[in-house]
């Protein structure tokens, strides 16, 4: 019997079929802008194709230069391009996979000088204002389409994905917001849905009949003067008698208020639109977004809900995800948790994607776990996200390998993000690990502080040092006051502080501690609909875009959230996820304050002194709190180190990875991606 009959069931589509309802969505991964990447992204792909999954989708192409979402960027053009992209085909068919080409044009959301769009209106996250498209213009887009689609098909695709949703290039006709034409495609709304209609019958008249054509629909827009779900529904419809195959949910613009992909946000939580566009139409529905594991992606097929589950990072997470599920295995899924860190916001940056969780994704033919032909006695010292990482790689290439931990439970540093109100995610990752331990016959020694000299005397041949940090205690006056904790202390013994806190400190670790600290109760990211109040979200999509006033419920405390530098608080957050994190303390009323010079600390409460970023003092205050929380910065563990490090006469390989070589900000992607780096070198 399956372990998901549904997730796991075949998909007849009529002229083809597909083996399971599992599509890995679109992902810009940075490999398709150059052609001598392509060899990388035919393994990437491949390797998902052996994974188990039914259909994949590559990252978005543009169909003529104006689309393109940078300068010389992603492009399906000409046919000098084909014979690269027969690389990706072939390497997908050959592992017994199906593969569509997303036909993505960016329309305002191109960074490049050149963009159009239907109104030369600026986006508000890009820099360059569009040029508005002429309506000889618009129909010559609509025939690049077409011949986009005609060379995917010559490359040995599957099929494509039209691109109409996220705010990109077809949705900006969709809405008033971005179209003020009046001609044919601007104005009503039969004209503004004109250009997808077109898309997609002059696509399906070059293509065929036996030929899959793919539709991203923005479900639920999340911005003022989006569209209704009367019209969504309405597209869905005349989509469907144009000829598409499959109607794939698109959730949200780029710009939008709402966040739609990080870690906080509730899984599956906008499946609902989905699910009345597929009572609507009687062609194949796919959910997305925030549906990472099988048992979510289970209950929304037997729910009637969708008839298919697009996941994108999950298999940068973790490319066996299907074969794992149907063996049985889901509890060996490395579980991807929507943090963002080494995929969108490399996108971003104009980067290589890659996975903080799996550093192998977009390196396949780079980072390779090749088993050894000779098995070595490996010791790692601690268990945070480098130790594990660094562990499990290593005896999955065959290495004895032993863990020693002086907790009583593994996961270090992702132990006390997992307390923060929206990033319960990280417990998977820890629960991962646990599961790689046992199943690579780790030999696991919890509560075990262990010396320089057992170490040595245990005749490891390599030694791995992965024992972390510690909060960084600044010198100042009063700093071992009662009212002073660190927020190691606060979060590992769970304190309950007073109505009054200050956060010394404003990288990653002050936000997560600010919001933990105005937030009570069940965490929002457990509870979709309280998230939906929270956020305004109109989840019915009665309203245009589906936003409504937000309920915020109140913090229980008062909260001061601190810095040295002058410069805005939370300025050096991930690109992606960053401005959720701000969003979210504003919202709770946290006040920020920079250019704090620390001064003491005692029965009043925190001394600070305020200066302008020309070194000018300009007020001088005592903030009367019951709790000071630390979080400026943090300093490396590896007084172990040192101690093997200065005995010459070792015989053993010695190695330092994670926050015990570098403290910094903690980095759990560069931790985890060096110390891997490290296990598949010895």
């Amino acid at each position: 019997m399956s372990h998901y009959p549904n997730l796991l069931a075949p998909l007849d589509l009529g002229f083809t079929t597909l083996k399971n309802r599992v599509m890995m969505g679109s992902m810009h991964t940075g490999l398709e802008d150059r052609p001598w990447h392509f060899n990388q992204l035919a393994e990437y792909f491949a390797e998902r194709a052996r994974g188990g999954c039914g259909l994949l989708v590559t990252g978005g192409f543009a169909p003529n230069r104006r689309g393109e979402l940078i300068a010389l960027g992603s492009r399906l053009s000409s046919s000098l391009q084909v014979s690269m992209h027969k690389k990706v085909t072939s390497a997908v068919h050959e592992a017994d996979g199906k593969i569509c080409l997303q036909i993505l044009h960016a329309g305002r959301y191109g960074y490049s000088p050149y963009s159009v769009a239907p109104s030369a209106i600026k986006s508000p996250i890009t820099p360059f204002k569009p040029k508005a498209l002429t309506t000889k213009g618009v129909y010559k887009t609509i025939r690049q389409y077409g011949k986009s689609a005609k060379l995917a098909q010559k490359a040995g695709y599957d099929g494509v994905e039209i691109m109409g949703s996220e705010g990109y290039f077809i949705t900006q006709f969709l809405n008033k917001r971005t179209n003020q034409r009046d001609d044919e495609f601007g104005g009503s709304y039969e004209n503004r849905m004109r250009l997808a209609l077109e898309i997609i019958r002059t696509v399906r008249k070059e293509v065929g009949e036996n030929f899959i054509i793919i539709f991203r629909l923005s479900m639920i827009d999340l911005v003022e003067g989006g569209s209704s779900m009367d019209e969504v529904i309405q597209l869905a419809q005349e989509l469907e008698k144009a000829g598409v195959t499959i109607i794939n949910s698109g959730i949200g613009w780029h710009e939008a208020r709402v966040p739609t992909i990080v870690t906080s946000v509730p899984r599956a939580a906008f499946v609902d639109p989905t699910a009345k566009v597929k009572d609507a139409v009687n062609i194949p529905v796919i959910a997305s977004n925030r549906i990472n594991m099988p048992d979510t992606a289970e209950e929304i097929l037997a729910s009637g809900k969708a008839d298919m589950i697009s996941m994108a990072r999950p298999f940068l997470a973790d490319s066996e995800w299907v074969n794992k599920a149907a063996e049985g295995r889901a509890d060996e899924i490395n579980t991807c948790i929507a943090c963002n860190q080494a995929c969108l916001d490399h996108t971003f940056q104009n980067k290589r994607s890659s996975c903080l969780v799996n550093p192998r994704a977009c390196h396949e033919t780079e980072l390779l776990y090749t088993p050894t032909h000779m098995p070595k006695k490996v010791a790692v010292v601690g268990s945070g996200p480098a130790g594990l990482a660094a562990a499990t790689v290593a005896a999955k290439r065959g290495h004895k390998v032993t863990i020693f931990e002086g907790r009583d439970t593994i996961g270090g540093q992702f132990l006390f993000a997992s307390k923060i109100p929206g990033k319960e995610e990280f417990v998977e990752t820890i629960r991962y690990y646990n599961k790689m331990i046992e199943v690579h016959n780790i030999d696991l020694k919890l509560n075990t502080f262990v010396s320089a000299d057992d170490l040595k005397d245990a005749g490891f041949d390599e030694i791995i040092i992965s024992t972390g940090v510690e909060p960084r205690v600044p010198n100042m006056l009063g700093i071992d006051h009662e009212k002073v904790v660190t927020y190691q202390e606060l979060l590992g013994k769970g304190l309950n502080l007073g109505e009054k806190v200050a956060v010394m400190g404003a990288g990653g670790i002050g936000f997560d501690v600010s919001e933990y600290l105005t937030h009570q109760g069940e965490s929002l990211t457990l509870n979709k609909e309280s998230w939906f109040k929270e956020w305004g979200v109109d989840i019915e999509n009665s309203t245009s875009g589906g936003l409504q006033p937000m309920e915020i419920v109140p913090s229980p405390r008062k909260v001061y959230m601190l810095q040295r530098k002058t410069t805005s608080l939370g300025r050096g957050l991930n690109k992606t996820s960053g401005w959720v994190h701000r969003a979210a303390v504003k919202m709770k009323g946290v006040e920020m304050i920079a250019g704090v010079g620390y001064d003491k600390i005692d029965d009043d409460g925190l001394h600070i002194t305020i200066s302008n970023k020309d070194g000018d003092v300009i007020d001088q205050r005592v903030l009367d709190v019951d709790h000071v929380v630390l979080c400026a910065g943090q300093v490396s563990v590896n007084e172990l180190f040192k101690e093997l490090q200065g005995n010459h006469d070792h015989n053993f390989g010695l190695h330092l990875v994670g926050g015990a070589e570098f403290a910094g900000e903690l980095d759990a992607k560069r931790a985890i991606k060096l110390a891997s780096e490290l296990a598949a070198s010895l």
